[in-house]
Protein backbone atom coordinates (compact mmCIF):
# COMPACT_ATOMS: atom_id res chain seq x y z
CA UNK A 1 0.00 0.00 0.00
CA UNK A 2 1.44 3.48 -1.14
CA UNK A 3 2.17 5.79 1.68
CA UNK A 4 -0.43 8.57 2.06
CA UNK A 5 0.38 12.28 2.17
CA UNK A 6 0.00 13.91 5.32
CA UNK A 7 -2.90 16.84 5.81
CA UNK A 8 -1.43 18.13 8.79
CA UNK A 9 0.03 21.65 8.08
CA UNK A 10 3.04 21.09 10.57
CA UNK A 11 4.26 18.41 8.83
CA UNK A 12 4.49 20.27 5.65
CA UNK A 13 5.92 23.34 7.02
CA UNK A 14 9.11 20.86 9.02
CA UNK A 15 9.58 19.58 4.80
CA UNK A 16 9.43 23.19 3.56
CA UNK A 17 12.04 24.11 6.26
CA UNK A 18 14.67 20.85 5.24
CA UNK A 19 14.23 22.19 1.86
CA UNK A 20 14.86 25.79 2.20
CA UNK A 21 17.94 24.60 4.21
CA UNK A 22 18.92 22.33 0.99
CA UNK A 23 18.98 25.75 -0.67
CA UNK A 24 21.69 27.35 1.37
CA UNK A 25 23.68 24.24 1.38
CA UNK A 26 23.41 23.50 -2.64
CA UNK A 27 24.39 27.39 -3.92
CA UNK A 28 27.90 26.78 -1.35
CA UNK A 29 28.61 23.61 -3.47
CA UNK A 30 27.88 25.58 -7.04
CA UNK A 31 24.42 23.62 -7.60
CA UNK A 32 22.06 25.97 -9.54
CA UNK A 33 19.94 23.49 -10.50
CA UNK A 34 19.39 21.88 -7.15
CA UNK A 35 19.56 24.88 -5.23
CA UNK A 36 16.83 26.51 -7.33
CA UNK A 37 15.05 23.78 -7.06
CA UNK A 38 14.44 22.88 -3.73
CA UNK A 39 13.63 26.47 -3.49
CA UNK A 40 10.85 25.97 -5.76
CA UNK A 41 9.09 22.86 -3.51
CA UNK A 42 10.37 24.88 -0.27
CA UNK A 43 7.94 27.52 -1.22
CA UNK A 44 5.45 25.14 -2.43
CA UNK A 45 5.42 23.13 0.54
CA UNK A 46 5.24 26.73 2.87
CA UNK A 47 1.76 27.80 1.27
CA UNK A 48 0.81 24.63 1.10
CA UNK A 49 0.92 24.37 4.65
CA UNK A 50 -1.14 27.73 4.81
CA UNK A 51 -3.62 26.20 2.33
CA UNK A 52 -4.07 23.30 4.52
CA UNK A 53 -4.62 25.21 7.79
CA UNK A 54 -7.69 26.76 5.97
CA UNK A 55 -9.12 23.55 5.09
CA UNK A 56 -8.11 23.15 2.19
CA UNK A 57 -8.27 19.56 -0.37
CA UNK A 58 -4.54 18.53 -1.04
CA UNK A 59 -3.74 18.48 -4.58
CA UNK A 60 -1.03 17.88 -6.52
CA UNK A 61 -0.02 21.15 -8.02
CA UNK A 62 3.08 22.25 -8.55
CA UNK A 63 2.63 25.70 -9.88
CA UNK A 64 3.34 28.87 -6.45
CA UNK A 65 1.47 31.22 -8.69
CA UNK A 66 -1.98 29.03 -8.53
CA UNK A 67 -1.44 28.15 -5.05
CA UNK A 68 -0.61 31.72 -4.46
CA UNK A 69 -3.84 33.03 -6.24
CA UNK A 70 -5.58 30.60 -3.50
CA UNK A 71 -3.60 31.43 -0.71
CA UNK A 72 -4.63 35.35 -1.29
CA UNK A 73 -7.94 34.64 -0.88
CA UNK A 74 -7.50 34.22 2.98
CA UNK A 75 -4.31 36.31 3.08
CA UNK A 76 -4.61 39.17 1.02
CA UNK A 77 -0.79 40.72 2.32
CA UNK A 78 0.52 37.42 0.58
CA UNK A 79 0.07 38.93 -2.59
CA UNK A 80 3.36 40.81 -2.24
CA UNK A 81 5.26 37.36 -3.02
CA UNK A 82 3.97 37.47 -6.43
CA UNK A 83 7.23 38.36 -8.50
CA UNK A 84 8.74 35.66 -6.25
CA UNK A 85 6.24 32.83 -6.97
CA UNK A 86 6.25 33.71 -11.00
CA UNK A 87 9.88 34.02 -11.15
CA UNK A 88 10.70 30.99 -9.13
CA UNK A 89 7.64 28.78 -10.66
CA UNK A 90 9.71 28.99 -14.04
CA UNK A 91 12.81 27.13 -11.93
CA UNK A 92 10.41 23.76 -11.78
CA UNK A 93 10.75 23.45 -15.81
CA UNK A 94 14.19 24.82 -16.01
CA UNK A 95 15.61 22.75 -13.78
CA UNK A 96 14.37 18.94 -14.55
CA UNK A 97 14.27 18.91 -18.17
CA UNK A 98 17.28 19.79 -20.86
CA UNK A 99 16.91 22.60 -23.08
CA UNK A 100 18.88 24.07 -25.56
CA UNK A 101 20.16 27.88 -25.16
CA UNK A 102 18.34 28.56 -21.69
CA UNK A 103 20.74 28.60 -18.72
CA UNK A 104 18.84 28.42 -15.28
CA UNK A 105 19.18 31.12 -12.93
CA UNK A 106 22.25 32.69 -11.48
CA UNK A 107 23.57 32.35 -7.88
CA UNK A 108 22.86 35.88 -7.33
CA UNK A 109 18.93 35.43 -8.53
CA UNK A 110 18.59 32.23 -6.19
CA UNK A 111 19.98 34.23 -3.66
CA UNK A 112 17.40 36.71 -4.13
CA UNK A 113 14.52 34.52 -4.25
CA UNK A 114 15.74 32.65 -1.57
CA UNK A 115 15.96 36.09 0.94
CA UNK A 116 12.26 36.67 -0.59
CA UNK A 117 11.07 33.08 0.89
CA UNK A 118 12.22 33.49 3.92
CA UNK A 119 9.96 36.41 4.37
CA UNK A 120 7.27 34.43 3.21
CA UNK A 121 8.24 31.75 5.24
CA UNK A 122 8.13 33.81 8.22
CA UNK A 123 4.73 35.80 7.33
CA UNK A 124 2.99 32.05 7.13
CA UNK A 125 4.64 30.55 10.14
CA UNK A 126 3.74 34.09 11.92
CA UNK A 127 -0.16 33.14 10.52
CA UNK A 128 -0.08 29.52 11.45
CA UNK A 129 1.28 30.47 15.11
CA UNK A 130 -1.08 32.89 15.98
Amino acid sequence: MPPRESFYPGDWLIKAAKDLKRVGILLAADDFEGASFHLQQGIEKYLKAYLLSKGWRLRRIHDLVKLLNQAVHHAPHLEQFRPLCKEVSSYYVLDRYPFFGVSGPTYREIKHALDKAKALKYKIEAELAG
